[in-house]
């Protein structure tokens, strides 16, 4: 297998600054023994053709191959085809049926890339917190709530229900407050994006093709798509497409030490050009454009030196059944790096419209190819296989061609292709309405082409689980596989209407479970531990903490103050002591919505966002995690609404002066409509995958990434409760939505229980990702990966949506994993913020040993175990609202784990292991396996039967 290591800019060279993923951490050397890729062995085809000998460099084929075949696999060949087009006279004239072979005894093979390290320009290297905090040098003056005037919480009541019938409706559409300058400057270049009026998107899947070499791949799901250009087994300049099944992923065994599963990742090759849509016109001076860039979809275009005109046009939608090319008056040239055994014409699939062909490609596997012209006097038989590497049609082809795969196995594949060839959608629109607890949204397509037939796109598995009763009739009895995302099913029809039957309309400030909802009210003892933690907590210097030069930490720490007031004003009934801290919150704040910061904010006129000065000012796309290059804005502006919303929530006096700023944000990483002359819709959010992308204008070889799934969620989270606080109806509803969506989301990719059946069983045993790209999964962060920081990196920050997506399951399988006593690392041997972490993720299955454990009761508390976003307040009004101190709980935690549920949930988890015939297939510590093991527990509980402490021995 070839590994190419690129850098940020596509260059290929190693990349020594990168930190290797899980797998170079045990051994450097052996990330490629390690990795497998399978492609098949290579075909030797000698067929005969009627077509006469090519005469000429336009004719004359030069292929050299090398083979090595072995558990790494490196097949390569080289094709040098003419500048000049083959004349028409020369196509091969053929009956429906009729079969075109190759002339050349050929061996085709491709060369598949991995990336297995990771590509860290602009991602952050340390860990996402502060590792210290300076001890409070002061004590504090309490005001007394007579003098506060008007000031106090808002009085609202807990929200049970919403209707809203359009969720999408503006949030604002001014200009950004006068504080944050303007500037034109961008350090990143829009390469080849043509001026639109919508505001550009920055961290969609398409972004490869206007950064770096514009080379690499982009993914649709389920194709890989990526411009040629001039390279790869074809030296086409055309549109490369493949699709990969999951026989050649490549994979890393895991360090047993560090990771539960038997994969520390899993990748797909890159590189493999199954089928180039091309024309001869193409050549060296060619370049590649983009435009109308939208949340779904882009035009990619391909303009040849000799016009200034695109030469080919391919409108990519997430989904698309086909991948469609339209030519303008070229020549079209259908190109393998596989190699093709044969091409066969299977006739009109719409009379006079639209003609197929079935090619067979040498690692034997089947893709359908669709062409409709748009001259009535196209000569339907016109495409000819002129050799192994390429097929040819007619010159100056108006019209556009259509390319599918056919799944091994499939009866129906070929005439489910059929009843919707000759369509494709250009662009994607979505709505949605909440009513009641309940939510929907509706995808639907715009299209050209044969705009009577339906349309044909893939769902992935969180779609098929949430289509509503309608939509499901379009269900296909046709499967492909995705590159992360399981497998996806096609489903006919030009809309798509998907069901999220529970919202979280619930919750609130507080501790929230999905069964007992919003839980304020704790436990006399509770209540003041809770106070003695703030009062503590709230003499630290504020000031200091939420200004460091950073928008993420700043943000972090906002909200953690944030939620320290909130916490002993609602839970520790203090309004002292609350309003007191929110003095000197509401300054701290004040400090960045006046742009007073070391690196203050800049609207960014070029991309159309709201990004740090800091790179301006130093050249370094990295500084505060690349927030510059639109990275992770949705993590760093989430803490921000979050503290804003506890602000106005606590005094609804403030929201005037500082509503604009904080929609300002909003409008940033989450904004609701596509006519918003300052933002793109939906910067960070995908609503086709269920979850944001983080990663901004870096170009990267596997597609966009996410790291932290649970700072995700805080942003919608953070949405929602902005719009509740400042009366946004639609907002809040969005936010209440994006929450369910990524819940589904999160459970099928994210957050593995052992009965996921949607990544591969070999890499479910790590329960949480590690970082998501388009293209494949590493368990790792970009920091490290030690299990404290893979998983926990999708657990901070312990807020009340966590036990949304974080089932008690889930919670449970990933402790005795990891964090048990028999566990990888015992949470003993975790040291720091990453500690308090862990102990706060307990508490949604064991809050008794949560809460004695911030409450101190335990012994083994230290502030030290704090990170520098998290409170012992909040960690304390937490677990014991979960349930962690008698009292806390009797009205609400009808859905706590009691010692013996706790048990028999997990002799049930137990038990659907045996049932999926799941085992576990690793080896591991002192070379045995732990399931071949019985496990004995002790357990202590507390007079009310409710779980203290468990201990497990292997």
């Amino acid at each position: 297998m070839v590994v190419d290591h690129r850098d940020h800019m596509g260059n290929g060279i190693p990349n020594t600054a990168s930190l290797v993923s899980s797998q170079h951490l045990e051994s450097s050397s052996s990330s490629t023994a390690s990795s497998t890729l399978s492609i098949g062995p290579a075909v030797t085809s000698t067929v005969a053709s009627s077509s006469p000998p090519l005469q000429g460099a336009a004719g004359i084929e030069t292929t050299t191959f090398t083979q090595t075949l072995s558990s790494t696999i490196t097949l390569r060949h080289t094709t040098t085809l003419g500048s000049a087009s083959v004349p028409d006279i020369s196509l091969t004239s053929l009956t429906t049926s009729a079969v075109q072979t190759a002339t050349a005894t050929v061996a085709h093979g491709t060369t598949g890339s991995v990336h297995t390290s990771l590509e860290t320009s602009g991602n952050p290297t340390i860990v996402p917190f502060p590792t210290s905090i300076s001890n409070a040098t002061s004590t504090l003056s309490l005001v007394s709530t007579e003098t506060l005037g008007g000031a106090g919480p808002t009085a609202t009541v807990q929200v049970t229900s919403i209707q809203a019938t359009d969720i999408f409706q503006p949030i604002a559409t001014d200009a950004p407050p006068s504080q944050i300058p303007q500037r034109g400057d961008h350090p990143i270049p829009r390469l080849g994006v043509q001026q639109q009026t919508e505001k550009l998107q920055t961290n969609k899947f398409y972004a490869n093709f206007f950064l770096g070499d514009q080379a690499a791949g982009t993914w649709t799901h389920p194709y890989s798509i990526a411009w040629a250009r001039g390279g790869g087994e074809t030296d086409s300049w055309g549109l490369s497409i493949s699709h990969v099944e999951r026989s050649q992923l490549a994979t890393g065994i895991a360090n047993s030490s560090i990771a539960a599963g038997e994969w520390s990742f899993f990748a797909n090759p890159t590189g493999i050009q199954s089928l180039v849509l091309s024309a001869a016109e193409l050549g060296n001076g060619t370049t590649l454009t983009t435009d109308s860039l939208e949340a779904f979809s882009v035009n990619v275009n391909l303009v040849d030196s000799a016009s200034s005109q695109p030469r080919i046009t391919f409108p990519l939608v997430q989904g698309m059944a086909f991948v469609t090319g339209r030519y303008n008056s070229g020549t079209p040239l259908v190109q393998s790096g596989i190699g093709i055994t044969s091409l066969t014409y299977a006739g009109a699939v719409i009379n006079g419209t639209t003609y197929k062909y079935r090619t067979v490609l040498q690692n034997g596997l089947t893709w359908l190819i669709y062409v409709t012209p748009a001259s009535a006097g196209y000569s339907e038989n016109s495409f000819t296989l002129l050799s192994s590497g390429t097929i040819q049609g007619p010159s100056g082809f108006g019209g556009y061609i259509q390319i599918a795969k056919v799944p091994t196995g499939s009866s129906d594949a070929e005439s489910i292709y059929d009843a919707s060839a000759g369509v494709y959608p250009v662009a994607a629109n979505i709505s949605g309405s909440v009513d009641g607890t309940a939510g929907s949204y509706t995808l639907s397509w715009s299209k050209q082409g044969v705009t009577s037939r339906s349309l044909l796109m893939f769902g992935l598995p969180h779609h098929i689980a949430s289509l509503s009763y309608t939509t499901t009739a379009g269900v296909m009895e046709l499967q492909l596989v995705t590159t992360t995302k399981g497998t996806a099913t096609a489903i006919r029809g030009d809309s798509w209407t998907l069901n999220e039957p529970s919202l979280p309309i619930s919750m609130s400030f507080a501790p929230w479970t999905q069964q007992g909802g919003s839980i304020a009210t704790v436990s006399a003892e509770a209540v003041a531990a809770i106070n003695a933690a703030g009062y503590a907590e709230l003499m630290q210097n504020i000031s200091q903490q939420t200004n460091v030069g950073s928008l993420y930490y700043d943000g972090k720490a906002l909200a953690k103050f944030a939620a320290i007031c909130y916490t002993v004003n609602d839970l520790g009934n203090n309004a002292s002591l609350a309003q007191t801290g929110l003095i000197v919150l509401k300054s701290a704040f004040a400090l960045h919505v006046d742009n007073e910061m070391s690196f203050p904010l800049a609207y960014d006129t070029a991309w159309g966002g709201v990004v740090s000065s800091s790179t301006y000012q130093t050249g370094n796309i990295g500084d505060d995690y690349g927030n510059t290059v639109y990275n992770d804005h949705h993590f760093h502006y989430g803490y921000f609404v979050y503290a804003a919303a506890v602000i106005g929530y606590l005094d609804p006096t403030w929201l005037n002066a500082n509503k604009a700023w904080v929609n300002t944000l909003v409008r940033d990483y989450g904004n609701s409509i596509t006519d918003d002359p300052y933002f793109p819709f939906q910067r960070n959010f995908d609503w086709y995958h269920g979850h944001s992308w983080a990663h901004g204008l870096i170009e990267t070889a596997d597609g966009k990434d996410q790291e932290s799934s649970s700072e995700d969620t805080m942003a919608s989270y953070a949405m929602k409760m902005w719009g509740q606080i400042i009366g946004d109806i639609n907002m809040e509803a969005r936010g209440n939505l994006m929450l369910a969506v990524q819940k589904r989301s999160l459970q099928n990719y994210y957050l593995y229980t052992t009965d996921n059946t949607v990544e591969p069983a070999e890499f479910i045993g790590n329960k949480a990702a590690g970082i998501m790209f388009e293209n494949k999964i590493d368990h790792v962060t970009y920091f490290g990966n030690a299990p404290e920081y893979t998983e926990g990196i999708h657990m901070l920050p312990l807020m009340p949506f966590s036990t949304l997506s974080r089932s008690s399951t889930f919670v449970l399988q990933e402790w005795d994993a990891y964090f048990s006593s028999s566990g990888i690392k015992p949470v003993d041997q975790v040291s720091g913020g990453w500690k308090g972490i862990l102990m706060a993720n307990l508490a949604i299955v064991d809050p008794v040993t949560s809460y004695n454990y911030f409450s101190n009761s335990s012994g083994n508390f230290s502030l030290g175990d704090l990170d520098g976003g998290a409170s012992q307040t909040w960690y304390l009004a937490w677990s014991a609202a979960l349930g962690g101190h008698p009292g806390s709980y009797k009205e609400k935690r009808q859905d706590v784990l009691f010692a013996d549920e706790l048990d028999e949930l997990r002799e049930e988890l137990s038990g659907k292991k045996e049932e999926n015939g799941y085992i576990e297939r690793r080896a591991t510590r002192s070379g045995s396996m732990r399931s071949s093991r019985l496990r004995q527990r002790t357990r202590g509980t507390d007079t009310e039967g409710r779980l203290t402490h468990v201990s497990d021995v292997w």
